[in-house]
């Protein structure tokens, strides 16, 4: 503990230098920034991706995992053709083009009938020519039918009522055949049906059958046509069904002694597990993510309404804690691979927030507990994890928060052992939740190592916080709970001092201490703090003790004899005496600084008036304590709780009456005098402490029953 205090001196000599060299905004980018760069290059391999230098058509040396999950698009457009090639093709039948056909038929034999009619004795050939030149429409019409002088003589040869049963005979075959539905690999074979009909037909006379066969040849054609859109729909929606193909994190792409072949390699590149493959993407990830953290704490910092000076050392503490927890981390993940186990359950869970919860406050803690547990997951990710390990985020989350709500009652270093297996009990029960939840089957001697794991790392979380806080407390001059309840035992070498030379000014102490207790336990200010600083406050009165009213007992005031200038001097020293005497011992700042501001620069009255009344020119600054006035509020209630004991005591018979008029114009006086400048103590506060130290004193100095002889 000696080595480890003389440590603490010497990084405590180093922190106030720094503090003095550079102004609190420097310092405080430069904490930011180192803290920032030390847990990038810590966390820089957790976010790297496993790669591996192999080449096509070679053994595996290991099984290989995806460690991420990607779209495989070869084989996701593999999976879409083959549903696009198992659609089936939207046709749209039409029976108009049947009903068409069949008035082309019709019309080419109204043709032949009239000019039959309109021709008379006309020769054939020039019938022949009038209807040739009336059928051309037939081809400007695109129907493509185009007629011989033989098959137009043999229709004008035809006689009128056989020519209405040949046009009867073939449309209506055309019909028929037309009614269902043709496709256009279907055509031939419909042609050559209705041609087979036309020449079985005895009704058509044989000089006219080679002219039928044609018109019922061309008169047949596809009715049922591909639709592009619909089919084009059908296409789309069989592609969009078929989901992604993914290589999922974790799967397996190569087994150990598996040839490497196309394949496999580019899948491996695809997941980006090929040392010829780098991404910046994790880096650029992993300094947002160090950023948000630092962020995070600078805002918690500048909420924190407190002098400069203990922020910077809060500040760094923090950083000095996560940063510890880091390197602890990567410790336990360097050997994780020789055991079959997770040994990250092993981490002390509530370290960081305890220490943080011990030397700071609650709100610090409470983040340091989420940064921490944020960082296990990065520190302890495995290669087919999503982001975090979040089963170890969890772990440390949970028991950091329970380290740090247990040990609010814990005002002794034994307490944190207490604590400690609070936080154990947690975190079995967490790992029960663990094991439970992955549905996987541990033998015995698996479950007895988690089991183990838990308890250890809440037995570590109090025996590291008993043994660190120390050294912070030193080295930082921080002052914990705990400490202020070891520095109240009575057996501490300073307050026997007290005890044994100034008795009087040691119960003086004791009863101003209630008073301040009392006070700031009223406003929420840290009453053990401002009890334990009453208990040293006038320590500098052991050096000259008899000249203090409180410890003359029955002697004379040797003030009587000496002149105002010399009284003052002993009486306004007594406070940076102290001051002194407890710099010696190594005492915490906080200590130090209420026995140097708990007079503030209050006017010694007694003293200053009789030197005026003696004739002197006196200047009042000569007259008033050194200071500084109170800097927080546990000091400027110390400072009243001085000041109104004191002069209650010194009352002969006190009344309620009384003590809340000595109470009210003490505190009166001090805030007119300005002492309360420096300090955050509001009206509304002291008008609280005012009723809380009048209600303490009444029950101190209640009167009495006399009771008779």
């Amino acid at each position: 503990m000696i080595v480890g205090r003389r440590w603490g001196d010497v990084v405590n000599s180093w922190f106030n230098k720094i503090q003095s060299l550079v102004g609190y905004r420097t310092f405080t980018i430069l904490t930011l920034v180192i803290t920032g760069l030390l847990l990038f290059l810590l966390l820089l391999n957790g976010v790297r991706s496993e790669t591996y230098d192999i080449k096509q058509f070679q053994l595996s040396n290991d099984t290989i995992r995806a460690v991420k999950t990607v779209e495989d698009p070869v084989k996701t457009e593999e999976e879409r053709k083959r549903a696009e090639s198992e659609v089936t093709s939207v046709y749209q039948f039409s029976e108009e083009i049947g009903d068409n056909n069949s008035s082309i038929v019709t019309s080419i034999f109204d043709y032949v009938l009239e000019v039959k009619a309109q021709s008379g004795e006309e020769p054939i050939e020039n019938q022949v020519k009038e209807l040739e030149e009336n059928l051309q429409v037939l081809e400007t019409a695109g129907v493509g039918l185009r007629f011989g002088e033989d098959a137009l003589t043999s229709l004008l040869l035809l006689d009128n009522s056989k020519l209405s049963n040949l046009n009867d005979l073939i449309s209506t075959s055309i019909r028929n055949i037309m009614s269902k539905p043709i496709r256009t690999e279907d055509v031939s074979n419909a042609k050559n049906e209705i041609e087979k009909r036309m020449r079985g037909n005895e009704e058509i006379p044989e000089i006219v059958l080679p002219t039928a066969v044609l018109i019922a040849r061309y008169s047949i054609n596809e009715n049922e046509t591909l639709n592009d859109q619909l089919t084009q729909a059908r296409v789309d929606q069989a592609r969009a069904s078929i989901d992604p193909t993914r290589i999922l994190q974790g799967q397996v792409i190569v087994q150990e002694g598996q040839v490497i072949d196309r394949e496999v390699y580019r899948q491996l590149g695809l997941v980006g597990m090929l040392t010829n493959q780098s991404s910046l993407k994790p880096i650029f990830g992993l300094i947002l993510f160090i950023s948000l953290c630092l962020w995070l704490v600078h805002m918690q910092m500048t909420k924190w309404h407190t002098d400069k000076k203990e922020r910077q050392s809060a500040l760094l503490v923090v950083m000095i804690i996560l940063i510890m927890s880091v390197v602890g981390m990567k410790l336990i993940s360097l050997v994780s691979d020789n055991f079959d186990v997770t040994i990250a359950f092993l981490f002390p869970t509530a370290l960081a927030p305890m220490l943080v919860r011990s030397l700071i406050n609650e709100r610090f803690a409470v983040l340091v507990a989420f940064l921490t547990a944020a960082v296990a997951g990065i520190v302890f990710q495995e290669g087919y994890s999503v982001i975090l390990q979040m089963e170890i985020t969890l772990y440390i989350l949970f028991g950091g928060l329970a380290g740090l709500y247990v040990i609010q009652g814990a005002e002794k270093r034994s307490h944190l052992l207490q604590t400690s297996m609070s936080v154990a009990i947690v975190n079995l029960i967490f790992m029960a939740f663990y094991l439970l939840m992955s549905q996987s089957d541990f033998g015995l001697s698996e479950l007895l190592f988690y089991g183990i794991a838990a308890l250890t790392s809440g037995v570590l979380s109090g025996a590291l916080t008993i043994g660190l806080l120390p050294f912070f407390e030193t080295a930082f001059g921080m002052i914990s709970a705990m400490k202020l309840i070891e520095l109240s035992n009575p057996n501490h070498p300073l307050l026997k001092k007290i005890l044994t030379e100034t008795p009087g000014t040691y119960h003086h102490s004791v009863m101003v201490a209630n008073l301040a207790d009392a006070a700031c336990e009223s406003i929420g200010a840290d009453g053990l703090l401002a009890r334990v600083g009453c208990y040293y406050h006038d320590i500098g009165k052991t050096k000259r003790p008899g000249f203090f009213i409180e410890n003359q007992m029955s002697h004379a005031n040797p003030h009587d004899s000496l002149p105002p200038e010399n009284s003052r001097d002993i009486i306004l020293s007594h406070g940076s005496d102290g001051a002194k005497l407890l710099r010696k011992h190594k005492m915490p700042k906080e200590i130090i600084d209420i026995a140097e501001q708990h007079h503030g620069t209050t006017l010694l009255k007694y003293f200053y008036h009789k030197a005026k009344e003696d004739g002197k020119e006196v200047k009042e600054e000569e007259y008033r304590y050194a200071g500084p006035k109170p800097q927080k509020k546990e000091t400027a209630i110390i400072c009243i709780a001085d000041s109104v004991e004191a002069a209650v005591r010194s009352m002969k018979q006190p009344t309620s009456e009384k003590i809340d008029e000595i109470v009210y114009s003490i505190i009166k006086d001090k805030l007119h005098d300005g002492q309360f400048d420096e300090c955050d103590l509001t009206l509304k506060e002291l008008k609280i402490v005012e009723n809380v130290l009048c209600e303490t004193l009444n029950g101190i100095f209640h009167s009495r029953i006399e009771y008779p002889q």
